[in-house]
């Protein structure tokens, strides 16, 4: 066991069985955390989704009821636009009206409190409010609000060169909002027309910075060249990947992930930035669990190889999607959904059993870390409802605010 995560004593794969033996108290956990892995499939993921409704019930109490309903923080990472999402979620999963319901209202109260003016994305900035409203408001077949919503993102001024291009809070995060609109309201909500104008911005940007032979776009955040998901690279490329892109653009996005992968470590991690040289961080925002997901839709070979680093140094001591075991999950559901191989299932299965068995007990112990901000959606348990209610449908399971 290490400062940053626990060791992995899982096999790469546990056969399930037909019937599971009772588990006695006295048995090593090691035991307990095998036999809940051994458990098929349809049982498994009926004990997850009911101790993420569990869950999902205790978060709503937490950041809505015993806040008597008061926004503070209106963001999807780590506010209560993050509990939205989850009952969204829950939504989808079960067709509880209710979730759906609450969910809405919670949207109207983020959209009437005070939200960040100096970012633009998805995750921190009214963006997310307006975006996530206007699909809520579709679902429940309001068209008022869903007008309401979307005249409100197009409200957005997206135009200063103040804001960065990166993905937590910038204008990447911006044209991922308008991708999510795009996604569950049709194509074209958002017009091509604008969403064309920020990307070409995005890899103006970059190219100064960038060097052709090199490594062709390189962007700063706060002083720093990040190759993460949250502020740098990896987050960029993604979001560029998803668009129309023209010859020389497309062969710059490609070459600038070709540079990441050359300069990758001998482990198969990847740095935080440009300049650093140790071989510490396997967070979905900075090193090679966000890459690997960014990788999916450019380089299968190089996901996979970022994803035995995962399934190594993934077993973090920290439950939350951003910086923890939910999130890293994630990389193995996407590598299952991109190949169909059987084994990366089972790998999410194990982090997510690993946080079932003993997620609340080591957090309740000091020896996991729940966050900051405990029951939101990227620091705390939040992401981890999320993740337990994806594994119930993992061929469509996407990692939240971040895959399409």
């Amino acid at each position: 066991m290490t400062d940053r995560y626990f060791d992995n004593f899982m096999s790469d794969y546990v056969q399930e069985k037909a019937t599971i033996p009772g588990v006695d108290d006295n048995e090593k956990e090691q035991d307990s955390l095998i036999k809940l892995l051994s458990l098929p499939y349809p049982t498994l993921s009926e004990n997850l989704k009911r101790a993420a409704l569990d869950l999902k019930e205790t978060i709503v109490m937490e950041t809505w009821g015993l806040t008597k309903q008061k926004v503070e923080d209106t963001s999807l990472y780590t506010g209560t636009l993050g509990t939205a999402l989850l009952l969204l979620k829950s939504y989808h999963v079960t067709n509880n009206k209710n979730d759906l319901h609450l969910c809405s209202e919670i949207i109207k109260a983020c959209d009437s409190a005070p939200s960040n003016p100096r970012v633009v994305s998805f995750l921190l900035g009214r963006v997310g409010v307006c975006a996530l409203g206007a699909v809520v408001a579709n679902l429940q077949g309001d068209q008022h609000m869903v007008d309401y919503y979307l005249t409100q993102f197009k409200k957005i001024d997206v135009s200063s060169k103040d804001f960065q291009s990166e993905m937590i809070g910038g204008k990447a995060g911006y044209l991922f909002a308008c991708l999510f609109l795009n996604k569950n309201l049709g194509h074209e909500t958002i017009p091509s027309a604008h969403t064309r104008a920020i990307v070409e911005e995005i890899i103006e940007n970059g190219r100064k910075l960038g060097s052709k032979e090199r490594c062709p776009l390189m962007f700063e955040s706060n002083g720093e060249r990040y190759w993460g998901v949250a502020h740098g690279l990896a987050g960029i490329m993604h979001v560029l990947m998803h668009f129309e892109l023209k010859p020389d653009e497309r062969a710059d996005v490609k070459n600038t992930l070709k540079y990441m992968i050359n300069n990758r470590f001998p482990s198969g991690n990847y740095p935080r930035d440009e300049d650093m040289k140790s071989d510490e961080l396997v967070y979905w925002c900075h090193g090679a669990p966000g890459v690997a997901l960014t990788l999916v839709k450019a380089a299968e070979q190089a996901a996979i190889d970022a994803s035995q680093v995962v399934w190594r140094r993934g077993l973090l001591k920290k439950v939350g999607i951003c910086h923890g075991i939910s999130g890293n999950a994630y990389v193995f559901l996407s590598i299952y959904r991109m190949t169909g191989r059987v084994e990366y299932l089972h790998k999410a299965k194990a982090f997510a059993c690993f946080l079932l068995d003993r997620g609340h007990k080591l957090i309740s112990e000091g020896q996991m870390h729940g966050g900051d901000t405990p029951y939101s959606m990227f620091e705390g348990v939040g992401g981890m409802a999320y993740l337990f209610l994806d594994m119930t449908d993992p061929v469509n399971a996407r990692f939240p605010a971040y895959e399409l």
